[in-house]
This record gives structure tokens, sequence and C-alpha cells, in this order.
């Protein structure tokens, strides 16, 4: 049996194996390579820092964390190409098939967790008008969820 995601290294491997499986997926992969142009080298130790100030809490104070605009990014890519269900959905499969390949344990169950939980919130924050103005006026550095049951109140101008 695998063991739980313990550290830094745990994650940025975790990640180094996810962008593996989804850079070769028949569903997703163009998002990644035509859509966003991703240059790896350049992304992938901002998303492990994501997912370290996530799921690894005692990292030393000070330690360089995510400090990305990830809603906007992602609705920049939503104008190029509709991110739909389906896409978030694949993502999250890859993602947990990836943990399971690799971990097992609380971590490694909270991890998939917030994963699906992320995916769904910036779908529906892509696809709902008040939840996207909700995550451009809130997006910090820990991750903002919409709740489309109570949706933030709309500011006119």
């Amino acid at each position: 049996m695998p063991n739980d995601i313990e550290n830094e290294h745990d994650v940025e491997q975790l990640i180094k194996h996810f962008y593996v499986k989804v850079l070769n997926d028949p569903l997703i992969s163009f998002i990644f390579t035509d859509i966003a142009k991703i240059d790896l080298e350049a992304h992938l130790p901002k998303i492990a820092s994501f997912w370290k100030q996530l799921i690894l809490p005692q990292l030393p104070h000070g330690q360089r964390y995510y400090r990305g605009r990830t809603f906007e990014i992602h609705q920049g890519l939503n104008r190029q190409c509709t991110l739909n269900e389906h896409h978030f959905q694949r993502w999250v499969l890859l993602f947990s098939q990836t943990v399971d390949d690799y971990f097992s344990g609380p971590r490694a169950s909270l991890i998939k967790q917030k994963a699906s939980a992320i995916a769904a919130s910036m779908h529906k924050g892509l696809n709902h008008k008040q939840a996207t103005e909700h995550f451009l006026r809130h997006q910090q550095t820990d991750v903002q969820f919409f709740d489309p049951q109570h949706p933030p109140p709309l500011k006119l101008k």
C-alpha cells in the first residue's frame, strides 16, 4: 500500500505525474498545449506550490506560496475555448487516478476532495455571472468557493 503525501517532494512528484497524464489525455490535453500553451518548466513549480499550501499546513513560515490569479487565468482560457463540465470531470478523474497511483492516506484523500471541490467551483464560477463577480472581487491566495445557494450580493455601479 502506498504511503500518504508527507512532504513537498511528494506534492512535486504528484504534480509531475499528473501533468504527464494530462498532456497525453485525448480529451483535455489540447487545452494545456494548444490553448494555454503551457510552459511546464515554469508552470509545475507554481502549481506544486498551490497544492503544498492547501495540504501541507506545517510548512515553515515564510514558505513561498502560490500567489496566482487562478480564476482570471481560467476565465481567459474559457473565452478562447469553453471549459465545459466534461473537461472539469476529466481533470478531476486524472488527478484522482494519479493520487491513487502513488499515495494513500488522509492527505491523499484530502487533496482529491479539494481537487473535486475546486473543479466544481471553477466550473460554476465560469458559467454563472454572480460567481464570476465573486471570484474577481475576492480572489486571494486561498481558494474561494462559490455557493450558488448563497450567492454574494451584487453591487451595482
